[in-house]
Formats: C-alpha cells, sequence, structure tokens
C-alpha cells in the first residue's frame, strides 16, 4: 500500500514556474515506477510525464516536453515535477501515481495508488 500526497500547486502568470511534490508513504518507494497525469475541467485525465524506479530516466508528453521536468529522491520518498513556461492551457487538477509494473506506464490503466490531486491554475 501506498500513500500519495501532492502539493506545490497554485495560481501562477503565464511564463511562470511551479514545482509539484508528490510524498510517498512506505518504505518500498524505489520500487514503484511514478508518474504525473492532469484532467482539466470538463476533460478526461492525461499522462503528464513517468519517472522509473531509478530516477534514470523519464518520459513527457509532448506538449509539455522542453518545460516540463520530473526527478525523484528515493532516500526522501518523494517525486518533483519542475513546470517551466506555463502555459493557461496547463491549466488542470494534477496527480502522481504509482506504478508496480515492470515497465514505466504512460497510461493511467498501468498505476496502482493515486494521490488527491493539486490544484493548478495558469492565468494569461
Amino acid at each position: 500500500q501506498v500513500q500519495l500526497v501532492e502539493s506545490g500547486g497554485g495560481l501562477v502568470q503565464a511564463g511562470g514556474s511551479l514545482r509539484l511534490t508528490c510524498a510517498a508513504s512506505g518504505r518500498t518507494f524505489s520500487s514503484y515506477a511514478m508518474g504525473w497525469f492532469r484532467q482539466a475541467l470538463g476533460k478526461e485525465r492525461e499522462f503528464v510525464a513517468a519517472i522509473n524506479r531509478s530516477g534514470g530516466s523519464t518520459y513527457y508528453t509532448d506538449s509539455v516536453k522542453g518545460r516540463f521536468t520530473s526527478s525523484r529522491d528515493n532516500a526522501k520518498n518523494t517525486v518533483y515535477l519542475q513546470m517551466n513556461s506555463l502555459k493557461p492551457e496547463d491549466t488542470a487538477d494534477y496527480y502522481c501515481a504509482a506504478s508496480s509494473k515492470l515497465y514505466t506506464a504512460t497510461t493511467a490503466s498501468g498505476y496502482d495508488y493515486w494521490g488527491q490531486g493539486t490544484q493548478v491554475t495558469v492565468s494569461s
């Protein structure tokens, strides 16, 4: 069982930056790949980024490549999503998720545990 708690969301102007943090409980954090998803109002949840167990590989959806960076600190049971050059279309609730799959999943079905989400609003 893994419990995930996101923080770091808020209101920011276009072009600004935010860093989301996801803190995980449990002593097996390093055995999970971690993902970030977002859901805008009236839209389906979409994949944003993922990072493998060691942190050596990351994956991003095309719309955030070059602007968002995911990293993790296994000693602190924490995963981060650094978001730069934010755009109004990045406005959404952001969720972190943990996957026990042997591969690093990029779809929601590949994740076993989810956080409660943190809201990100980017004003134009």
